[in-house]
Order: C-alpha cells, then structure tokens, then sequence
C-alpha cells in the first residue's frame, strides 16, 4: 500500500477511535462528581488540631469512653505507630504508642471503635492504605483496649491480617458495627465497594474480606453511628448516610451531606448521640467542621437531599451501589476498547509506511 493509502486508512481511522473514546469519556464523566458540582457549606471549623505532630490527620472516631475526646493519627510517611486523643478545643491529651507483633505504621488510613474479646471498648486501626493499587498482599488492622485512663502511654495491639476475596486494593475507609462488632473495609476506587471482614477476626489467620456492597467512588473514611441505626461513608466531597436497619448490604441512603471545600478531606465520625458528623481534613492545624445530619429524612419516602456531589440529582434513597450513579466499569471498558483500538491503528499505519 502507497504512504497516500496509509494516510487515508489513517484519516478514516480517526473518527472511530474518537468516537470510542468520547462513548467512554460521557459515562465517565456522569461517574465522577466535580468539587464544584454541589454546593459546599460555609461552615466555621468546631476545632483546629493544634498539635504538631500531627501533619496528615488521615482518621478520626468519637472516644466511646471518654466525652468530647475523639482519636486521631497521621497517614503514611515519617511517623510513628501513634495515636492522638484530642478534646474538643483541638488539644492533645493523651498520645497512645502502639507495640506488639506486626504493628508498624504502613499506611495508616483510618480508625474505628468497637469492643475486644471480652466486650470492653477497643480501638481499631486500619493501616489499609495502599498507594500501589492492590501491590500488597494483604492489608492489617490493630486492635487495643481503649484506655480508661488518658495518659501517655505504650500499649499492646493484637494484629489482625485482612485479604481481599477479590484481589489487592486501595482503601482508606474503615468502620465497625456496634451492634455485632463486626468490621467493613471500604475500598477507594472509581468502582469502589464495602467489604466485610468475618463475623470474627482471627490474629493467627489470614481474614478474608468479601465484597457485599458497591460504594462511592473515592471513598476516602466511614463511621457508623453509636447506635449501629445509621452509618456513612465519605468522598472529598460529601458523605452519605445509610439506614443500617437492615444491615450494611444494600443499605438506603436517608441524607447526604456536602463537606466544607479541605485540601485533602480524609477523616470523618458520627457524633456521640448520632445527630451530626464530624469532618476533618489533612494538613498542619487541619480544621474539623460539625454538620448535622439528618437521618429521618427518608422515612417519608424521600432521599436526604441535600445534594450529594456522588449521587445522581433527583433526591431519593438508594444503595451504595445507587450512589455512584452509572456503573464505572462500563467506563473502563470502554476506554480501554478505544485504546487498544488507537493502539492498533498506529502500529498498522507504522508497518504500511514501512512497505511503502
């Protein structure tokens, strides 16, 4: 074939790998909520963080124990297995040092409250993160008495290693229901979903984490409420919140709420009495709004409305799977149809410039 031939064939090409391309592009589009795409709050913080050891504030639950104490830690990076107890003014008052086989500070993602063997509230901690997409093997999480007394102090965590039924992946989202202890792990991708651990952790196994729900895209913490009535789950840009009468699978959304505009929103938590969520941020002095939700919104029939970035307008409950409105891998596959299909058409157009 003559180079005005391949030229041609190249020309003609074009139109359909553009087409392809745009196809995925649309849904895709639909899939991911812009930062402007609701309307953020104007809120003032409730608290700053004012201690500086804490740079990247990555987690954050309501001390069961402790009134107007919440824990927090730092996300991966050049920090310790530490955890910060810090009042409602911000302020440090306790610094709680994990120790024990297997605790290291990987990625830290988040926290959680729930209760140790014997029913006593413990702490756990998520070191889910995984900035290689699937790339480890396996994924733990920490669990320590909390403590009565809020002092500095060492403690030892029993170590728990969770794998995914379905492959390695990225998370930053983590909760344990109080009604049975048991704990979801909620995945951050475009198609993202709730995973459950076994109804009982075992230290000395591998627990396998098995996909029950589909979740926002981008899910970045969860939290369920004291009562286990309600949990949510939050983006960058606002959280959901879930009637959990019927258990985490399949659970409808009551509300949504948009979160204040944060450089790198990552951290959320239910209020003791359950009537508001708490909402921080990463960052030196890293602010932490309350919002209120409002989680009988959907008894009347109706979605929370109040205009989630992740879901689909129209009010409305739904499901985690409903949430993320058109289904992102329809997206993916798309897209990758129309690269390879672009990929194709250029190593053709090489070889006939070649011959000709």
């Amino acid at each position: 074939m003559t180079r005005g031939a391949a030229f041609a064939v190249s020309v003609a090409l074009v139109p359909l790998c553009s087409l392809t391309l745009a196809g995925a592009a649309a849904p895709a589009a639909e899939a991911s909520p812009s930062p402007g795409a609701g309307p953020s709050p104007t809120v003032e913080p409730e608290f700053r963080l004012t201690d500086e050891r804490i740079q990247e504030s990555s987690g954050m639950v309501a001390s069961r124990r402790h009134e107007g104490v919440f824990w927090t830690h730092n996300d991966s990076g050049a920090y310790g297995p530490e955890l910060y107890a810090v009042n409602e003014d911000g302020d440090t008052v306790a610094t709680v040092t994990l120790t024990g086989a297997g605790v290291e500070a990987r990625d830290w993602e988040a926290v959680a409250v729930g209760a140790d063997d014997s029913g006593d509230p413990a702490i756990y901690v998520g070191d889910i993160g995984d900035n290689f997409q699937g790339g480890w093997p396996n994924v733990r999480v920490y669990r320590f008495a909390e403590p009565a007394d809020l002092t500095d102090q060492t403690v030892e965590a029993t170590t728990f290693t969770l794998s995914y039924a379905d492959g390695g992946r990225d998370a930053e989202a983590m909760m344990v229901d109080p009604r049975d202890n048991r704990l979801y792990v909620i995945s951050k991708e475009v198609a993202g979903g709730v995973y459950a651990a076994p109804e009982s952790l075992d230290p000395e196994g591998v627990n396998t984490l098995t996909r029950v729900d589909s979740a926002p895209l981008y899910a970045t913490d969860a939290a369920f409420a004291p009562d286990g009535s309600h949990f949510a789950i939050r983006t960058y840009w606002a959280a959901s919140v879930y009637d959990a009468a019927d258990g985490v699978e399949g659970a409808r959304i009551v509300d949504r709420v948009p979160l204040p505009e944060s450089d790198q929103g990552e951290s959320l938590a239910f209020a003791r009495d359950g009537s508001a969520l708490y909402a921080g941020t990463e960052g030196p002095g890293s602010p932490v709004w309350r919002l209120p939700v409002d989680t009988g919104a959907g008894d009347a029939g109706g979605g929370g409305g109040s205009g989630d970035a992740d879901a689909p307008e129209g009010g409305g409950g739904g499901s985690a799977a409903a949430d993320q409105g058109p289904d992102p891998r329809t997206a993916s596959i798309l897209i990758w149809t129309g690269v390879g299909i672009a990929a194709v058409v250029i190593a053709g157009i090489a070889v006939l410039a070649r011959r000709g």
